[in-house]
């Protein structure tokens, strides 16, 4: 028996991107999803366009092994693993103040929001460039800038839910950002809008972009071609 592998609070987060293979086990792939699924873990899956990949898989659980295992019998099914970003759910430390239930509901996020199908995510870190350098600013100036990016966010309620994780010490860059929207055009106008602020246009560096439609696992395996 494993020893579970539990962040103090919050949840284990994996973003899983794939290709599919004609000789995928389509069964295999949705008992995988299913079982994603178990008690409080949670396991999406979105039809992604372009190049990059067929299938993305987002997955939140309190112990990461379970993400090890939901991968694992994935990757079992026939599924091709092209990319892969793992995090964890966090509260900001400039989110002080801000009520209890909203504290929680970045801990333990409910996925997908209702109505939202439209979904982005990419990865990001801050700035540490000579005149950029994010980790030198005095606290007091980091929390009014990061205000600042928080209320341009906050134009979009209603039409985007995003979950920001924390991966610093756990993958490449320092954040993953989930977005999930009404239409795909809100994804473009909200990151489009708050990289104007000053936390984005002087201090943010930006990974890889994957966008898809998210459905339940049957619609995503139909349009991925997996029958």
């Amino acid at each position: 028996m494993t020893t579970p592998s539990e962040p103090k609070e919050g949840q284990a987060v994996v973003h899983l991107f794939f290709s599919v293979p004609a000789t995928a086990d389509r069964a295999a792939v949705e008992s995988a999803m299913k079982r994603g699924n178990d008690g409080d873990d949670q396991a999406i899956c979105a039809a992604l366009l372009g190049h990059k990949a067929d299938l993305g898989v987002m997955a939140l659980a309190s112990d990461q092994w379970r993400l090890r295992a939901l991968q694992t019998d994935l990757v079992a099914a026939g599924l091709r693993l092209e990319d892969s970003y793992v995090s964890l759910t966090e509260v900001s430390e400039y989110a002080k103040g801000m009520p209890e239930s909203r504290l929680q509901e970045r801990l333990f996020p409910t996925l997908p929001p209702e109505g939202k199908p439209a979904f982005c995510f990419y990865p990001m870190s801050k700035r540490r460039g000579p005149g950029s350098n994010w980790f030198t600013l005095p606290y007091e100036q980091r929390k009014a800038l990061m205000y600042e990016h928080g209320g341009s966010g906050r134009k979009f309620a209603g039409r985007v839910t995003q979950l920001i994780t924390g991966s610093t010490g756990l993958d490449e860059f320092e954040w993953g950002v989930t977005l999930f929207a009404q239409h795909p055009d809100d994804l473009k106008e909200v990151v489009y809008t708050m990289r104007f602020d000053e936390a984005s246009a002087r201090y943010a560096e930006f990974g890889q972009f994957w966008v898809g439609m998210l459905d339940e696992p049957a619609a995503v395996l139909d349009a991925v071609g997996l029958t």
